[in-house]
């Protein structure tokens, strides 16, 4: 595989053409080409081979993309091979929701355990997953090599928590609290999420689809 430096861009892209490939391979569908997959994606088949490009080759010219041979680079490239352990911090709505409802080991994650400052959830069993105390979350390090935290503490305690988790020796961050988180060391990934920014996003797609209409319609009574 190229050792390249990939844009942001593309990163973004791959985990929307793992779905596809997924939805592809359940339809029965054995291979496709750059056109027909930039057709359903909505991206061009120049953009589709320039993204690729940037790992490999994996397509064959007159044949297209064999597709289970494509998901499953595609998902060596994320790194849903791997076995990534993961705490997650704060059980409140959001960590109790991704407990029971999100499939981390689907994507190489494998929660080991969670933790909250309540005392009413400590010992519960949430989602197959015991809520543990907060005070006990140095041990998941020494007892684990833990990789990845699920932040979901109120926005009040986001940088505390932080700081303690790369003082512990967490590699990466999925921040669900709401706020930019600081970080300083430079060895620590952090992917912030905003759940408004997708819906400012779309609004923003709406409002321009309704004043288009507007004009439009303006036009036709002309």
């Amino acid at each position: 595989m190229k050792q390249v430096k990939v844009s942001n861009n593309v990163i973004r892209r791959l985990p929307r053409y793992l779905r596809k490939l997924d939805e592809l391979k359940t339809a029965g569908v054995d291979r496709i080409s750059s056109g027909e997959l930039g057709r359903q994606m909505g991206l061009t088949s120049s953009q589709i081979r320039q993204d690729f490009s940037c790992f490999g080759e994996f397509g064959q010219q007159g044949y297209g993309y064999n597709v289970t041979a494509l998901r499953g680079e595609i998902a060596s490239i994320l790194g849903t091979n791997r076995d990534f352990s993961v705490v997650l911090v704060g059980v409140g709505n959001i960590g109790r929701a991704l407990i029971e409802n999100f499939c981390f080991e689907q994507y190489g994650f494998h929660m080991v355990s969670a933790y909250d400052v309540r005392p009413e959830l400590i010992g519960k069993n949430i989602g197959g997953i015991n809520i543990q105390d907060i005070s006990d979350l140095p041990q998941a390090f020494t007892n684990n090599d833990v990789e990845v935290a699920v932040l979901c503490v109120p926005k009040s305690m986001a940088s505390t928590a932080a700081e303690d988790l790369v003082r512990y020796g967490i590699r990466a961050i999925w921040n669900f609290t709401n706020t930019e988180l600081n970080i300083t060391s430079s060895d620590v990934i952090v992917e912030n999420i905003h759940f408004s920014d997708s819906l400012l996003a779309l609004g923003y797609y709406l409002a321009e689809s309704i004043d288009q209409k507007n004009i439009d319609d303006a036009r036709a009574k002309k």
